[in-house]
């Protein structure tokens, strides 16, 4: 495959928001083909989820925040934002003990995911970690949330059911099942 045959240049760029998070984008471009084309994409600063297992007790940690753009509550992994210059890890670390009062050991990296990519370049790192250590929350200003750690099996059919609705949440739980299943005597 050439993925060169399937490249675009930018050829300009007009910011539409400067926004607290995210900067919004109006771009023309050159597509392969030589015509142009226009692109309205999102700028995000990137996000860490924290998949907080307990293998002994085989339980997972997750929030239950209300998300405005959608009218509802929903179950996910601890998640956040990159800080500018951050390091993947250290944020991992920061919102696990902000949201959920639990601290970390060592983390694996799960995989990174792409929610958005026809219009954000947002990667969210997914993290693993099962070294944790009980503390207490520090949530930020403005952020309300329930923590809850749920058995695998619970989580399973939760997702079977469709109670757990948030994209980053379903693949971070998929790459744990798959992780267990391939351990399983």
């Amino acid at each position: 495959m050439d993925d060169a045959s399937l490249k675009e240049e930018c050829l300009e760029s007009r910011q539409l928001l400067d926004g607290k998070l995210l900067k919004v984008f109006a771009d023309t471009v050159r597509l392969p083909d030589g015509r142009s084309g226009h692109r309205e994409w999102i700028r995000h600063p990137g996000a860490v989820a924290v998949i907080a297992h307990r293998p002994g007790e085989d339980r997972v940690v997750l929030v239950r925040q209300y998300r405005y753009p959608i009218g509802k509550a929903v179950w996910e992994l601890p998640a956040g934002k990159l800080d500018p210059g951050e390091e993947v890890e250290a944020c991992g670390r920061r919102e696990l003990r902000e949201e959920t009062g639990w601290h970390a050991g060592a983390f694996t990296r799960a995989l990174p995911l792409l929610p958005c990519i026809g219009y954000s370049n947002e990667i969210i790192h997914i993290l693993y970690t099962t070294e944790l250590k009980a503390g207490e929350a520090s949530l930020d200003h403005g952020e309300f949330l329930h923590t809850r750690d749920f058995s695998v099996s619970e989580l399973r059919r939760m997702v079977d059911m469709g109670e757990i609705e948030d994209a980053k949440t379903l693949v971070g739980l998929f790459w744990l099942f798959r992780q267990l299943d391939r351990t399983a005597p």
